[in-house]
């Protein structure tokens, strides 16, 4: 009876002892499948990045104007566009904010500002900044000096760095607080690369608020042989001859402003761009042109987000 009792005991000890290496070796096979699923991907994510053309399409300046604000939202939901940069001080940003809230997947960056270039239409700032602001209270005109207009950018004022960062802070709160989606901060008119404390402490505000911002390690779209005057037929000519020079494994960024040809953006200019309304117009046309998509499509181009460049 002791002899069959420890028999017993003898069993069970053996059967815990395979349950126990039963687990282990599931446990370990499911270690290495799953390594082996992430290598995979890894390597197939490193084999098209070296394989695929990138392209990141960006319209700036929706809440700039009304005209501005349809254009965007009509470049991304019917062209290429995938990302549209926000002007929080502008007379438009509500509307703005509407619009971007209704179409919650498209990519939205802070468009930081520190001017009003415009003749005919200016903004101010959000907060205080008699440093950043001309005689009548509106951002100056220019960033760096402009020999039309000399005298009326920032880098010629008496600029406090305290100033900008307290209005870069009020802008990406603005933003943040109407658009939970915002993703990224980006400049108008180059608003923090004209002196190196002033990119610093964006750089620093950045990670505070969690946003991308960074210098995109992209290559240079290339030259179009077509200038904002050319009939928007020789633009869109001119545009696929550019994207056919695209090479693959390559991340390639470009900038453009959406508009409509309306009264309201006939109004704006200054001196040495006064053809506003037409240009942005052709930019339209140009990014939502069935032609420009339908070779994208052809040559494989992949178009992206600043989430891509996030990751």
């Amino acid at each position: 009876m002791i002899q069959k009792f420890k028999n017993l005991k003898k069993m069970e000890s053996l059967n815990k002892k395979m349950e126990n290496m039963n687990i282990r070796y599931i446990f370990l096979k499911t270690i290495v499948a799953t390594t082996v699923v992430f290598v995979c991907i890894f390597c197939k994510i490193s084999a098209q990045n070296h394989t695929e053309i990138r392209l990141l399409v960006r319209g700036d300046d929706i809440g700039s104007f009304a005209a501005a604000n349809q254009a965007c939202i009509e470049a991304v939901k019917n062209g290429i566009v995938r990302s549209l940069e926000l002007m929080v001080p502008c007379a438009w940003f509500p509307e703005a904010v509407k619009l971007l809230n209704e179409n919650p997947t498209i990519d939205v960056g802070v468009h930081l500002t520190l001017t009003s270039e415009w003749t005919n239409s200016k903004w101010r700032p959000l907060t205080h900044a008699p440093s950043l602001t001309d005689e009548y209270g509106y951002f100056y005109p220019y960033i760096w000096h402009n020999r039309n207009e000399p005298k009326r950018s920032i880098q010629e004022a008496d600029w406090k760095l305290s100033e900008i960062e307290a209005e870069f802070r009020a802008q990406i709160e603005m933003a943040k607080k109407c658009i939970p989606h915002v993703s990224h901060i980006t400049e108008h008119m180059g608003c923090a690369n004209w002196n190196s404390e002033v990119k610093y402490m964006l750089q620093r505000l950045a990670g505070e608020y969690n946003l991308y911002f960074s210098d995109p390690q992209t290559k240079p779209f290339p030259k179009m042989n077509a200038n904002n005057r050319d009939p928007v037929e020789k633009r869109i000519a001119a545009f696929i001859e550019a994207l056919d020079k695209l090479e693959t494994g390559n991340t390639y960024l470009f900038v453009e402003h959406p508009a409509y040809d309306t009264p309201e953006m006939q109004s704006i200019g200054h001196k040495g761009y006064e053809n506003v309304a037409k240009d942005r117009d052709g930019v339209t046309k140009m990014m939502t042109d069935q032609r420009v998509k339908d070779f994208i499509k052809k040559k494989g181009i992949r178009l992206i987000g600043y989430s891509f460049l996030c990751r």
